[in-house]
């Protein structure tokens, strides 16, 4: 039995030891879980409260604001955002800005998905050298064209237009589109494309037909960050959109806006109007979050 009971307990210690190896793992992964769960609510707290802050602030009158900046507003006043959407003129604001990025994101899609397509399917002379200019403009910055850029918009005719404006949202979100969308069709499988052109599929309807809806994730991942880029844009419309201020985009009328409220006082409606244009990108986050997450993951795991 002092025989069979040494090994025993040998091994009983050898399984502690082994135990105690496998468990301070956990506690280090437990550690970092900890640290990286509270990081993240510290983020979402610093990113969500501000929000909160001003829609809260957008229902206030403008004597609750000085007052008593943290707390709630007496009632629900909605006049402040009518007087916003009306006598700041946010609506003609908004409405300019929709225009804008509808026109641009279509021919930023449109353009940035037909170059990738061919960038990611195709065999030719020089394929890399263009495809590394496109890329190589997210490597410029768009402080350094300000100036040459107004010329050149100027000189074509196209200063203070908002066709100028939607060809130049264009051509600085082309550079990410191409890149993302080029590694994105690299993904989808060759052998449908292969089987429906031995079917008698044509390159055009290869690509609109079949291609296409393959790359639906990544075309509306791509689309959300375009959107969300052009929609906050502020210093191509105040360089290429100087004068007429009826054609000013959103961004420009909510600077107009602050500026004069400096004077005026008129901070309830300030809050309203930037709750106003705040609204359209918290409802793509929101109703679009799983297609990002999808588009971004999807090319990692095919």
């Amino acid at each position: 039995m002092t025989i069979l009971d040494k090994p025993a307990s040998e091994g009983t210690a050898a399984g502690d030891r082994r135990a105690s190896r496998d468990r301070k793992p956990r506690r280090e992964t437990g550690a970092a879980n900890v640290f990286s769960h509270g990081f993240l609510l510290v983020w979402g707290a610093l990113t969500v409260l501000p929000l909160l802050w001003m829609f809260l602030s957008s229902f206030k009158s403008d004597g609750e604001i000085l007052s008593d900046p943290w707390g709630l507003p007496g009632a629900l006043r909605f006049e402040n955002w009518a007087r916003a959407w009306t006598e700041a003129h946010i609506g003609r604001y908004f409405l300019n800005s929709a225009i804008v990025v509808a026109g641009s994101l279509t021919l930023t899609m449109l353009l940035g998905a037909t170059a990738a397509y061919v960038f990611a399917r195709y065999e030719f002379r020089g394929r890399q050298v263009v495809y590394y200019l496109f890329v190589g403009g997210m490597m410029f910055p768009v402080f350094l064209a300000l100036v040459p850029l107004f010329f050149v918009v100027r000189n074509a005719g196209l200063f203070g237009t908002w066709t100028g404006l939607i060809l130049v949202y264009a051509a600085y979100s082309l550079p990410f589109t191409v890149f993302f969308l080029t590694a994105f069709f690299r993904t989808l499988p060759t052998a449908v494309a292969e089987a429906a052109l031995i079917d008698g599929c044509g390159h055009f309807r290869l690509f609109f037909r079949v291609m296409l809806p393959m790359a639906r994730p990544g075309l509306i991942s791509i689309a959300i960050f375009n959107f969300l880029s052009q929609w906050n844009q502020f210093i191509l419309p105040q360089v290429l959109m100087q004068g007429d201020d009826s054609k000013w985009v959103l961004a420009q009328g909510l600077t107009a806006l602050a500026v004069s409220q400096g004077y005026q006082g008129d901070y309830s409606g300030l809050f309203a109007g930037l709750t106003i244009a705040t609204l359209p990108v918290l409802a793509v986050y929101v109703l679009f979050q799983r297609q990002v997450q999808a588009g971004l993951t999807a090319g990692q795991l095919k």
